[in-house]
């Protein structure tokens, strides 16, 4: 079972991003629309995060992706399919010691806003960010042993951030 590891928020972070960046727009090259930093590694203001970087992949067409997945396994990368999120292509790598999360989908999903608004919501509002981080040690401490009871609590405190980025986004006109 993998164990709960969260690290005060590291520079390091974006470096890692921006090198597997690039390695992806080598593999993916005309198909990709944009690419992004997303997750708890991308916004400083939360503090803490589990050391894996979260990718977001806008592509032109999600059943070609299908065809790079021998290329992203070179990687490190192991395609899991839509692994429950329908239009999505998952990527996780490092196995059990993880390091990077790959979510790819198609232009024009809806998952991509809601995904880009979080992010924006939380850069614009370091309060509920710095919240965010604290109920991460919090839940941590709880359940260092059981990533999967760690990621059901902190989901329900997510979910709430996402309809709250949502509005925010909405009054916005932002994405």
């Amino acid at each position: 079972m993998r164990k709960t590891k969260i690290l005060p928020w590291n520079e390091e972070w974006i470096k890692l991003y921006s090198h597997e960046e690039e390695l992806l727009k080598e593999i993916l090259k005309d198909e990709i629309v944009n690419i992004f930093h997303i997750g708890s590694t991308s916004v400083s203001a939360i503090g803490y995060a589990k050391p894996i970087i979260d990718i977001l992949v806008v592509v032109k067409n999600i059943r070609k992706v299908d065809l790079y997945n021998e290329e992203l396994r070179k990687l490190g990368y192991e395609p899991k399919g839509e692994n429950g999120i329908s239009g999505r292509r998952y990527f996780p790598k490092g196995k059990e010691n993880r390091t990077h999360h790959l979510h790819i989908f198609q232009s024009g999903n809806e998952n991509i806003k809601t995904h880009l608004n979080f992010k924006e919501y939380l850069i614009k509002h370091p309060e509920e960010a710095k919240s965010y981080g604290d109920i991460k040690i919090e839940l941590a401490k709880k359940f260092p042993e059981n990533h999967y009871k760690y990621q059901a609590e902190k989901q329900k405190f997510v979910n709430e951030l996402v309809k709250r980025a949502k509005k925010w986004a909405v009054k916005r006109n932002f994405y």
